[in-house]
């Protein structure tokens, strides 16, 4: 383990690289970071044409995989939690690889508060005038210029941004799962007047060079810390990214939220949470008033991961009478943290699910609920 130099923060431009090859540093770097081995760090990234789903979500209810494969878009999953975005050249990445005392609490909505105040002081030096908007955005005269979220490993964050330079706003809606209603001229000029590109605010645009080293010195600033840029990462780094990319750049990676075919009618819901959207589904026993399997989606934040895996696995088999009880139980023997959601969130998305069933069609084919 080496000796962190608190009053350091480590600046590394990794250039445009492919979706699996991105991902897998953020694991290479925050694992790393982790272990003790890495500096603090503050990352630059570009991605080619990628569609990114969020960690806990199901890449066909979120992305038009047709359409990703039929132009070239890469599909991968995040580490992080949040929903699904399309990235490319016309977006650069940040990223910072830190521990909790350097931001200066363990609180989840806080950590996010204070980096997206330090990342908007950096894009406002380039004349525009950049707010953070809770919960993870960062707007300029109510328009998104920057979407943001974390992942947590140990006392160890691991928080990144976009920042939109030039975004093509139409082919995102081309490859991200939108209903056909808002994809009218109307409606994607609609979209297109929420968000804001740095090319379209100043009239040209700065060096690349220039975008990096405000962000950076606001960064420092904030956090009272000195740049320190590097080429490269060393060779423990490397080879941890070979191996996360090994495991990454594969289906059995991207698709694991996917659902399997199950025989039992699937009850589905959706609901809209402080902390972002929730879909469950729900295969269910009638006859013995029992549960067979839960999948829990959605665009929200949790640490660690792994804490869905473990909530549909102490939800399998249950009786449905045992379900807000055995979610308590769960909830109060395992530690977690969470961005604006509640386990209440969790019992009013599978109650959703469950009470849909009254009106379920005999097929067992029911329609999705969504409340906000």
């Amino acid at each position: 383990m080496m000796m962190r130099d608190e009053r350091t923060l480590r600046v590394l431009d990794t250039g445009l690289r492919r979706a699996a090859e991105n991902l897998a540093l953020n694991r290479s770097l925050l694992e790393c970071h982790q272990e003790g081995h890495s500096p603090h760090t503050l990352r630059f990234l570009r991605f080619e044409p990628s569609a990114l789903v969020g960690f806990h979500q199901n890449v066909d209810q979120e992305l038009l995989t047709e359409v990703c494969r039929a132009e070239g878009i890469d599909i991968q999953r995040r580490i992080t939690g949040g929903g699904a975005i399309y990235f490319d050249p016309t977006q650069i990445g940040w990223e910072l690889y830190v521990d909790k005392r350097f931001v200066g609490s363990s609180d989840m909505e806080k950590i996010a508060g204070r980096i997206c105040r330090a990342a908007a002081r950096g894009i406002s030096r380039l004349g525009v005038d950049a707010r953070f908007r809770p919960r993870n955005d960062i707007e300029v005269d109510g328009r998104k210029i920057s979407g943001t979220g974390g992942a947590f490993d140990g006392d160890s964050i691991m928080y990144q941004g976009t920042l939109l330079i030039d975004f093509d706003v139409e082919r995102m809606l081309r490859v991200l799962r939108i209903p056909a209603e808002k994809l009218s001229d109307k409606a994607i000029a609609s979209a297109r007047d929420r968000v804001a590109n740095l090319r379209e605010l100043l009239g040209e645009l700065p060096p690349l060079e220039t975008i990096q080293q405000s962000l950076a010195e606001a960064f420092a600033e904030t956090f009272n810390v000195d740049l320190a840029p590097a080429d490269s990462m060393d060779g423990v780094e490397q080879s941890r990214f070979e191996q996360a990319l090994r495991e990454m750049d594969s289906d059995e990676w991207i698709y694991q939220r996917n659902r399997p075919a199950v025989d039992s009618p699937l009850l589905e819901a959706v609901h809209r949470a402080p902390g972002g959207l929730m879909r469950a589904g729900v295969s269910l026993d009638r006859e013995r008033g029992r549960i067979g399997q839960v999948w829990i989606t959605g665009d929200f934040f949790t640490n660690p991961r792994r804490m869905l895996v473990d909530l549909e696995a102490a939800l399998r088999g249950i009786a449905v009478v045992d379900l807000e009880r055995t979610l308590h139980d769960f909830f109060d023997d395992y530690p977690v943290e969470m961005l604006m959601l509640t386990r209440d969130d969790f019992i009013r998305v599978l109650r959703l699910a469950l009470d849909s069933d009254d009106a379920a069609p005999a097929n067992g084919d029911n329609p999705t609920h969504a409340v906000g």
